[in-house]
């Protein structure tokens, strides 16, 4: 389970990355939201804690263990219903103790350690129809799960990952024009369904949302958020207004937008950062991902290389979806931007993800 590693194959550059978008969030969060600054620098000496302890484990002595992950992720999921906390219409929390987490972002991780194993295992016969669908029935099971509860944006997610590490571990590429040839006149036949008044694939308020997005003047009330969120990051300028602004007109003393110290952080870091802090965030964001991928790049196995895959994909598209939904690029969905939105079950499960690519670092080939 434990190696003696050298420490100077050590990725510091990733920890700083990552401590310093980090520590710019808690910054950002405690000017959202004043009382909420302490539990985020609660969940950041936490989170590197366990990126640290995790770092030193052998993760092939983790991998292991992949079937029980998936099983307890997906038996977590399904006590969503049972022990879930309903907030804004969504069942997305699961309260024990007094402890409030987010199964979903717990089992983002789960499938990216179970897949880089179940995919590895299988390198020889990866196109092939008996690898491919038990692939996919073990994606739609928990993809369900997370759907149901509903999280649209969190299930769409997980599918992007699961096909950046399908493309990774070595997809034929027929395969995958197959499906990109499905998949567009799909996308455009899902589209022409949710503009009809009496659609039902979509539930009112996810339909509500793209109608929004699309028709903003026809439905006001939907798309104020991301209407005042554009109007915030405009504000901000090249500079910003200074960090705990007290301007009545700021997006969140003005109460322009719910929520802003989660899935809208970005409106709030624009506004006060201006472009050059939003920049920052984004470079930061960009490096962690890349950075991801670089030690993926040299891991010892497809498996560790995976893992790091997903990992710098999760980041990069978690990042790409908050940002764009808070710059009305796409539809407003409700995904935290990593490393930075208020959450402690986000930020330590993501430096969880972090102290395993961090321990494949610690093991890369030998040339």
């Amino acid at each position: 389970m434990l190696k003696q590693y050298k420490l100077k194959d050590y990725k510091f550059r990733l920890v700083i990355w990552v401590t310093a978008l980090s520590i710019l969030g808690v910054m950002v969060v405690g000017s959202a939201q004043e009382d909420l600054m302490s539990k985020q620098i609660i969940g950041l000496i936490l989170g590197l804690v366990c990126m640290v302890i995790i770092s030193l484990i052998d993760y092939t002595w983790i991998m292991n263990f992949y079937w029980i992950a998936y099983l307890g992720g997906v038996i977590l999921m399904a006590l969503l219903p049972v022990l879930g906390r309903e907030v804004n219409g969504a069942q997305r929390w699961i309260v024990i103790g007094g402890l409030q987490f987010q199964p979903s972002d717990i089992v983002k991780i789960i499938l990216i350690v179970f897949f880089a194993k179940f995919l590895s295992k299988y390198e020889e016969k990866l196109n092939s129809p008996k690898i491919i669908l038990p692939a996919l029935v073990l994606l739609a099971i928990p993809w369900y799960l997370i759907y149901r509860q509903p999280n649209l944006s969190t299930s769409i997610l997980v599918v992007l990952i699961f096909s950046t590490m399908m493309f990774v571990a070595g997809l034929s590429y027929k395969i995958i024009g197959g499906i990109i040839v499905v998949a567009v006149p799909a996308a455009v036949l899902f589209f022409s369904i949710i503009l009809q008044p009496n659609q039902t694939l979509l539930q009112g308020y996810q339909a509500g949302r793209i109608l929004a997005w699309l028709k903003p003047e026809e439905y006001p009330e939907l798309a104020y958020q991301q209407m005042n969120s554009v109007i915030a990051i405009g504000s901000g300028q090249l500079y910003g207004k200074g960090l705990d602004t007290n301007l009545v007109s700021s997006v969140k003393n003005g109460n322009f937008i719910a929520e802003p110290q989660t899935d809208f952080i970005f409106a709030v870091a624009g506004e006060e950062l201006g472009f050059l802090g939003c920049c920052i965030i984004i470079i930061l964001e960009l490096l962690i991902a890349v950075e991801c991928i670089r030690i993926g790049k040299k891991a010892r196995d497809l498996a560790g290389t995976l893992v790091c895959c997903g990992m710098g994909a999760l980041i990069f598209l978690q990042t790409f979806i908050n940002i764009c939904v808070t710059t009305r690029i796409l539809p407003n969905t409700g995904l935290p931007l990593p490393f930075v939105s208020a959450g402690l079950t986000s930020l330590v499960t993501l430096f969880i993800g972090i102290g395993i690519v961090l321990n494949i670092g610690l093991q890369v080939r030998k040339y």
